[in-house]
């Protein structure tokens, strides 16, 4: 196998980051990667790191491979006080795996907090965690909002949201908008009541005859409001 040639120089500096250098080669921080399967169940996936490892073959040369597949990575979802925000990961998706520096096996079987270590491992890729939300570049979602948070599809033609300055709720799909179905039952609704308030002098009730037709225009008006708020919903 070739040698670092750094080795031969006559330089303490240079020998301890060498050293350093190959130290820090064996330890495991956080990666990129790309979900190859889900269980659910278990709340893990397998996960294919997207950063190739290097190895030297016998001649001296170099050659780039992909790392073995992670198997049963934990999967994070934002969690906390008995509520949870779940998303259906799928294979394909990309996460960013973070190392845990100490061995998590006896932590994921029995959770609590007095677990030995099974190992002595520090930093592996054993003990990795997917963490659903990185893009690269040619998967980065567009049309972000900078006036409102938004629980939105990779599309952004549908969502749910709160308005920033007005601190009002949105609900929108690609066919149909919550403010406008609430604005045309808004405008449905005034003109029922417009119409009721031409009846009746005196504070006399309308009659049944008198209700017929504004019964039947409001009927047929909250004929297309119903339909959109039911594929609104859906």
């Amino acid at each position: 196998m070739s040698e670092d040639p750094r080795q031969y120089l006559n330089d303490n500096e240079e020998g301890t980051r060498l050293a350093q250098d190959g130290h820090q080669a064996r330890i495991w921080t956080a990666m990129p990667g790309i979900v190859q399967s889900v269980d659910l169940t278990k709340m893990t996936c397998v996960v294919q790191l997207a950063i190739q490892g290097r190895a030297e073959q016998s001649d001296g040369t170099l050659v780039y491979k992909n790392i073995a597949l992670l198997q049963d990575v934990p999967i994070v979802f934002p969690r906390a006080g008995g509520f949870t925000i779940t998303f259906p990961l799928a294979a394909g998706d990309e996460v960013l795996v973070v190392f845990a520096s100490r061995c998590i096996d006896a932590w994921w079987q029995n959770g609590g907090y007095e677990n030995k270590p099974m190992e002595f491992r520090m930093h592996d890729l054993s003990d990795g965690f997917a963490i659903p939300g990185p893009s690269s570049q040619p998967k980065k979602i567009a049309a972000i909002s900078t006036t409102e948070i938004q629980i939105r599809n990779d599309s952004g033609d549908t969502y749910l949201s709160i308005v920033k300055a007005t601190k009002k709720f949105g609900m929108k799909n690609p066919t149909t908008d919550l403010k406008t179905i609430m604005t045309d039952l808004e405008s449905a609704l005034n003109t029922f009541a417009t119409t009721l308030a031409g009846y009746g002098g005196g504070g006399a009730p309308a009659t049944q005859a008198q209700l017929q037709a504004p019964g039947a225009a409001l009927q047929a008006a909250l004929v297309p409001i119903l339909t959109n708020i039911g594929a609104l919903l859906k």
